[in-house]
């Protein structure tokens, strides 16, 4: 995810973060900003956990990125819901 730039980020992020949130049942609360936001920080979150496991993040490409912001969007609204006290699990 770091090697496809600004743009790259914001595009990736808020597909990631728009479609976690329709995993997560949350997109009604989330808007475009809110959307990107979740999909970028998701991608980090995702990244990071991968980098623990030994995955090489950066020489993933596109759609690995994307898988990445998504997994890592969909973890990062579950805790959300965790710590409002709105579980789906």
């Amino acid at each position: 995810m770091l090697g496809l730039g600004f743009l790259g980020w914001i595009i990736i992020g808020g597909l990631a973060g728009w479609i976690g949130s329709k995993i997560m049942k949350t997109d009604d609360q989330m808007g475009v900003l809110l959307n990107i936001v979740v999909g970028v920080v998701g991608g980090l979150i995702g990244g990071w956990l991968l980098s623990l496991f030994g995955v090489d993040v950066k020489g993933g490409g596109l759609i690995f990125s994307f898988v990445t912001c998504l997994a890592g969007s969909c973890i990062l609204l579950w805790i959300v819901g965790l710590v409002r006290g709105r579980t789906k699990a």
